[in-house]
């Protein structure tokens, strides 16, 4: 990549203010042909506003854009796409009704000379590009809705290049991959970036910063803290810019006196999901529950939830068996459950903090078919100071949320309901690593309130820093369990790439 090649894309000394919040302040970056540059910023940093700039979805209040050196003033996305820049979003904006060749052409398919769609041309044309990708088992006639995560990745990056993007801003692209997927991303990225194509890759998983990326910028509360390139700056270094301070342990473990059993599971199953299954939390206690995708370790926790009841073995809470054959049952008997998609699964992005932290506990709330909004106002207010929230106040829609505030409506939202069992699933997936930090300290600070707490992590480092044992899944089976002083990667990582401890 030349040093001193002219930027595609810039924002010169940018402002950005939605009423009277001020999300950038003189924010400045470029972005050349042929280079992956690193986005990087605690969530609430403004990573997300300066890629709605840069498309075309927000104007800036002052500064300037600049496209090739020119000013521009994009009126929205559809001029930002006509100058060849193009985001690849996290949540995948595709219709899954529709097929393959479809989606990527959509808006702008190839027409025969009578104005007509000319589907043989946009089968050849999405067969080109996804080949392109190195995508030969992609079908073009193939349905959205039949995909993998990872293939509507793929759809999603050829739709951009349909339009000759020369700009591509990834937005955590591989926050829902699972590793395999994740190497292939990373080889396209590379491909890309050889063809010219220079893009901006946001994430919070340093290594693939540091070895996909050519150049980082940080930001923090809105600013530009500083550009590098990323052989000049060491993890410690970023996190240090990133939050303002050092994190020398990014997992706070408390040590915490551990109190009765709280829940115990015996042999439990699941039809093909889960086998066999038998262990116990206690009050205080942080059980980790670590394998590989497609482990059984969701399906595990939503057996003990009854979103998919157990069909053999008991669940007992304090010694005594309980039935939990539904959501309804497992909240009857105070378990609450943070899904690890919180986007689906875990809030109503459209409505606001108010509606999602109630939304569990609004029986308790409602009185003749009227909830009481003044209860549920307070609810969210104390929820918003608790968990230390950013947030305009309880009317704020989620969907302007940052990633790790959003996280922490769903742990209020389940916490509302007065829980005696915690399971989090993926607790910190998609939050930067300050908010990690601070949702380490809440589950500390939640065992210390006498919680029982059943934590689902694919990130090795997260289950063996925060866990007062760790169990280990393959298969759909527990292949281990390990109490926090052997608990090492290697016993860890034998137990859920071969089924039984080194």
């Amino acid at each position: 990549m030349p040093t001193d090649a002219a930027p595609i894309i810039a924002l010169r000394g940018v402002e950005k203010s939605f009423g009277p919040v001020q999300v950038l302040r003189g924010v400045d970056f470029d972005l050349r042909a042929g280079e992956v540059h690193a986005l990087m910023g605690e969530n609430g940093a403004g990573k997300s506003t300066m890629i709605r700039l840069m498309s075309g979805a927000h104007q800036p209040n002052s500064g300037t854009v600049e496209v090739d050196g020119a000013p521009v003033r994009f009126s929205g996305p559809g001029e930002a796409k006509a100058s060849g820049i193009a985001v690849v979003h996290q949540e995948l904006l595709l219709f899954p009704a529709m097929t393959v060749a479809e989606n990527i052409f959509l808006g702008h398919a190839p027409r025969t000379g009578r104005g007509l769609i000319d589907w043989n041309e946009m089968r050849r044309k999405a067969r080109a590009i996804l080949d392109r990708l190195d995508c030969p088992d992609l079908d073009v006639d193939e349905k959205v809705s039949r995909l993998s995560v990872a293939n509507r990745q793929r759809v999603e990056i050829a739709r951009a290049l349909s339009r000759d993007a020369r700009v591509l801003i990834m937005d955590e692209p591989t926050a829902a991959l699972a590793e395999a997927d994740v190497r292939r991303l990373l080889d396209v990225v590379r491909s890309l970036r050889a063809e010219g194509v220079g893009i901006v890759y946001v994430s919070h998983r340093m290594n693939e910063i540091f070895e996909i990326s050519d150049r980082i910028t940080v930001l923090r509360d809105g600013k530009t803290i500083d550009t590098r390139a990323a052989d000049d700056v060491t993890e410690a270094t970023l996190v240090s810019m990133m939050v303002g301070r050092d994190i020398h342990q990014l997992f706070p473990k408390d040590t915490i006196p551990l109190g009765e059993t709280v829940l115990e599971v015996k042999n439990l199953a699941h039809a093909g999901k889960v086998s066999d299954v038998s262990f116990s939390v206690r009050a205080g206690e942080i059980l980790g529950i670590a394998g590989l995708v497609g482990s059984g370790r969701t399906e595990l926790a939503q057996t003990i939830f009854g979103v998919t009841p157990a069909t053999s073995g008991d669940i007992l809470i304090d010694g005594q068996a309980v039935t939990v054959g539904s959501v309804r049952e497992a909240i009857a008997h105070r378990i609450a459950y943070v899904p690890e998609d919180r986007a689906q699964h875990g809030l109503v992005r459209p409505q606001t903090i108010r509606e999602n932290v109630s939304m569990a506990i609004l029986n308790r709330l409602t009185r003749r078919g009227v909830v009481d909004t003044t209860r549920e106002t307070a609810i969210a207010a104390d929820a918003i100071q608790r968990f230390a929230i950013r947030a305009r106040g309880p009317g704020q829609v989620v969907a302007q949320l940052s990633g790790g505030n959003q996280q922490k409506v769903v742990i209020a939202k389940w916490l509302a309901t007065d829980p005696r069992i915690l399971i989090l699933d993926e607790p910190t997936r998609g939050v930067d690593v300050g908010a990690k930090t601070e949702i380490h300290k809440l589950m500390n600070q939640l065992a210390a309130q006498g919680l029982a707490i059943i934590m689902i992590s694919s990130e090795l480092p997260e289950v063996l820093g925060m866990s007062d044992r760790v169990v280990v899944m393959n298969g759909g089976r527990m292949s281990a369990i390990l109490p926090r002083s052997e608990a090492t990667p290697e016993m860890v990582g034998a137990a859920m790439m071969t089924g039984h401890a080194a």
